[in-house]
């Protein structure tokens, strides 16, 4: 948001013009608690005592290569014992084709399935919605009859199976798999099955339905660590000389985004703040309430660089860039209004997750979705989400983005997770017309003398009714009528294209 669009002169307006921004007296730099250098303590693979009990084997289902050396590198399909669970990085036993202990040392617990279960099986891709799985499927690099079994995100839906068919037409098929009293599953109810696998190995020998046919796994991609590694869990404020600055990928009036790298091997994304008067101590309260904050539609924190000016934020990298560029350019364009609902389904996913943790954005906006692979989005920008005791928080900042802001928020800085509700209205906004300028052509003060005497934007062309009662809802002048982020996720995805099943019934929300 540019300087302009930032207006203090009306009388009315002056609580909102606080600084939402503007950063408190600089002090004297305080290292947290959770920064100082730790001595890696690399386990000694000879400890296989110290394993569980009778512990599973473990498979890996991707190569790794260590980040640290108290992490494992490994090969795909080669086995583990775990000796102890803790978060996201578990310690674990690497075993050669002997049975033999070969290593012993921390990795990331997502790159591995326990043997003799479905989840080893290439086939099995966990809980995925139908948008995630139509993408992953439709990619140049999967021919027809590639297939995934998933876990609907729906409690109560199950087990889907999901086929790309078609030559000339090609298309995914959601195909419900039952599960009986016996637990036993089926797609009819003719031909049951005591597994999963066995399910999938005969369909792999029979038509589905005299047209689909089941012939390789989908390609599955490969995950990416949540933290830069093991070591960077509890210490995180790492020294800038780690990290090289690659392109500039975007200009704000706050900070610039670059392309990097962590230690010459992690893609990072890496934003350089401009304010050099950041208080310090405040500084570091935020980030390590931002670093607790997991969620697969949020960027993901991974350090902070804060012994000299500037201040470096390192989050994930996101390919596609922010949602705003990808709406105004061309690929944007070919999006069309079911990938777009899907798309915000997701936005409203993570801030449901801020919602549950009592956290408030402040700035929810299309320049702060960043758009991944398979049209991931994940909420960005989470500088300003704090987390509050009370439901309203009393903002002292000044530079507020008006146009996308409840009035409460104009009239007297108060936000609150209903404001960011305000918020994602005007994001839809911005989605159905792909990238357009809320409120066109007036000014700051001209909106907030408008949206408190009843007007809301009209629907934008070709806008889906379902979408723009959506917005209206988020519009609502009280911010106890509007509605909460749970059930905008619901709405949004109850709007999903039904799957079909062997017996033709309705399976929506897949």
């Amino acid at each position: 948001m540019s300087q302009e669009e930032v207006c203090c002169s009306c009388p009315g307006l002056r609580a909102f013009c606080q600084g939402l921004f503007t950063s408190p007296d600089k002090t004297e730099a305080e290292k947290p608690t959770n920064t100082a250098k730790q001595t890696v303590n690399v386990p000694n693979p000879s400890r296989a005592s110290a394993c569980e009990p009778g512990s599973e084997l473990y498979k890996a289902l991707w190569s790794y290569k260590a980040r640290g050396a108290d992490e494992l590198s490994f090969q795909e399909g080669e086995q583990f014992r775990i000796c102890e669970r803790q978060g996201e990085w578990w310690t674990a036993l690497k075993l050669g084709r002997d049975g033999a202990v070969t290593g012993r040392g921390f990795v990331p617990n997502h790159f591995l399935a326990r043997r003799q279960t479905v989840k080893e099986q290439p086939w099995y891709f966990g809980t995925l919605n139908r948008f995630e799985t139509e993408i992953l499927l439709l990619a140049p690099e999967n021919d027809v009859g590639a297939f995934l079994v998933r876990h609907s995100e729906k409690d109560n839906i199950g087990y889907v199976l999901s086929v790309l068919s078609g030559d000339r037409s090609r298309e995914v098929k959601h195909i419900k798999i039952h599960q009986n009293q016996n637990e036993s599953f089926y797609l009819d109810k003719s031909q049951t099955f005591q597994s999963l696998e066995k399910l999938v190995d005969y369909y792999w020998k029979y038509s589905l339905d005299g047209d689909s046919f089941l012939k390789q796994p989908c390609r599955r991609p490969e995950p990416k660590p949540k933290d830069l590694s093991h070591s960077t869990v509890n210490d995180w404020e790492l020294p800038k000389e780690e990290f090289t600055l690659e392109e500039e990928l975007g200009k704000g009036f706050f900070a610039d985004v670059y392309r990097g790298k962590w230690k010459g091997m992690v893609n990072v994304a890496i934003k350089i703040l401009k304010n050099d008067s950041i208080n310090h101590r405040e500084f570091m309260l935020e980030t390590q309430i931002l670093k607790k904050l997991r969620h697969k539609h949020l960027i993901a924190l991974f350090a902070v660089c804060t012994s000299s000016s500037p201040f470096y934020i390192i989050t994930e990298l996101m390919e596609k860039g922010d949602l705003l560029s990808l709406l105004k350019g061309k690929e944007g364009q070919d999006l069309n209004a079911q990938m777009l609902t899907e798309m915000a389904s997701q936005v409203a996913d993570g801030m449901a997750y801020l919602e549950e943790q009592n956290s408030i954005h402040r700035d929810l906006a299309a320049r702060n979705v960043l758009v991944g692979a398979n049209y991931i989005c994940k909420v960005a920008d989470l500088g300003l989400a704090r987390i509050v005791k009370e439901s309203v928080y009393s903002s002292e900042d000044a530079q507020i983005p008006y146009k996308w802001s409840a009035p409460e928020a104009i009239s007297h800085g108060r936000f609150s997770n209903k404001s960011d509700v305000w918020s994602f209205g005007v994001l839809l906004y911005e989605m159905f017309t792909y990238g357009g300028v809320p409120y066109p052509a007036f000014s700051n003060i001209e909106v907030y003398n408008m949206i408190t005497s009843g007007y809301r934007m009209p629907a934008p062309p070709n806008c889906p009714s379902h979408i723009y009662d959506i917005m209206l809802m988020c519009w609502r002048y009280s911010a106890e009528e509007r509605p909460d982020f749970s059930e905008l996720l619901r709405l949004l995805e109850d709007y999903c294209a039904p799957c079909t099943d062997q017996n033709t019934e309705s399976c929506s929300g897949t």
